[in-house]
């Protein structure tokens, strides 16, 4: 029952691959992290799909009503759903119904805790602060998620199967708690004598700013290309792994290991290294990254090789992330903010179903490089056309413009 976003939820890839869709990237205890994180991420579960149905509307409900309220309400829902999933487990109740009833309301949760999570955020930090914020929020997260969770969610479900749900319920309850121990008030102050507005109508308000927006829009389309891309590459790693790389499930594990690693990393620097390339040219080096291991990945058949690369991917990706989100946070206006990143979020993630089935389909047509070298390709194209639109003079404008418009 993985929640897997912090406060700036990381769209971009975190840190798992292939089979883990079904193991590691679902760990019991990671809704854990709403200890560390206040609650995906590039996430491409079943379940992240379920919750691009809500983005819209919850990134327009956050807009509306206290984001702090909206966090600790759906954290209470959270709690419930597992508890009693957790309890259906206890008593041999557990059926496939009762676990997709179970899974869809935990996406309809997730959805409007993601948006109010991100956007909040800028008003809790100085906007310098964002950055490093964002970092150490995703760096818990892939350590408790991708690190942590995983075994110590086995352990417990060798004790008994349902442990693992019920002690989830208990950190949502624990992080719903801490969210509402917040003081003051999250709701976005609404201008005096402004006619009433329907749902629909915010959203279209949302996305049409995001639209508007040349380098936010640039951002949200490289993301579409590098989620679809990764969901064709992920969905046959362990295929990849064990045909072409000869490794067992302890190497495939290890193999994760190394983008675990390079993720954590890649969270806790990602400030520093936009404060020192600045954000533009971070963000060009990270679409040159990602083409550049995909290529190395589908011409390599050394383990060692693939594990370095995967690393150098696990480091871009999270960096991509907190430079991207952190970004976001400071051009959008606050008023906007909760639609314009469910916008964003349903551009960056919506090919990610159809990336899996692409990858599949390439892989069996022409072999298990092939998905990788798609990829390759894809975000080589990509790299092209968000060249100019993405530099450290736009990130400059686009900061001046928002400072003006203030």
């Amino acid at each position: 029952m993985k929640v897997r976003v912090p406060l700036g939820s990381p769209e971009r890839k975190t840190v798992s691959t292939g089979k883990a869709s079904k193991t590691s990237r679902k760990p019991p205890m990671w809704s854990a992290s709403g200890l560390l994180t206040m609650t995906p991420s590039r996430s491409r579960t079943p379940r992240s799909r379920k919750k691009s149905m809500f983005s819209l509307p919850g990134g327009a409900l956050v807009d509306r009503l206290d984001r702090r309220r909206v966090m600790w309400v759906s954290d209470a829902v959270r709690c419930a759903t597992v508890g009693l999933l957790g309890l259906a487990v206890l008593l041999d109740l557990a059926s496939l119904p009762v676990l997709y009833a179970a899974f869809f309301v935990l996406g309809a949760a997730t959805v409007p805790f993601s948006a109010a999570s991100t956007s909040i955020l800028p008003s809790l930090v100085t906007r310098e602060d964002l950055a490093g914020a964002n970092g150490r929020l995703f760096g818990a997260q892939v350590v408790a998620g991708e690190m942590v969770g995983p075994p110590l969610g086995g352990l417990l479900f060798a004790f008994s199967a349902s442990l693992p749900f019920l002690l989830d319920a208990g950190s949502f309850a624990a992080a719903s708690a801490m969210v509402l121990a917040m003081r003051g008030s999250f709701r976005v102050p609404q201008p005096g004598g402004s006619l009433p507005t329907t749902l629909w109508a915010e959203i279209d308000e949302g996305f049409a700013w995001l639209w508007g927006h040349g380098l936010l829009r640039t951002l949200a389309l490289a993301l579409g290309v590098m989620n679809l891309t990764s969901s064709a590459t992920t969905a046959i790693l362990v295929l990849f792994a064990g045909e072409r790389l000869g490794l067992g499930p302890v190497g495939y594990g290890v193999l994760l290991s190394s983008l675990a690693a390079g993720g954590v990393l890649g969270a806790l620097s990602a400030g520093r290294v936009a404060g020192w390339l600045g954000a533009g040219t971070t963000m060009r080096a990270g679409l040159l990254t990602e083409a550049s291991t995909s290529a190395i990945i589908a011409l390599w058949q050394d383990a060692y090789v693939v594990g370095m690369m995967l690393a150098l991917f696990g480091f871009h990706a999270l960096v991509w992330n907190v430079v991207t989100i952190s970004l976001r946070q400071e051009l959008v206006p606050d008023g906007l903010l909760g639609r314009v990143n469910s916008s964003y979020r349903l551009l960056g993630m919506g090919g990610a179903a159809a990336g899996a089935l692409l990858g599949g389909l390439l892989a069996k047509g022409f072999g298990l490089a092939a998905p990788f070298w798609f990829a390759a390709a894809s975000v080589a194209v990509m790299t092209l056309v968000a060249w100019r639109t993405i530099g450290n003079g736009a990130v400059t404008a686009a900061r001046q413009n928002a400072s003006t418009s203030a």
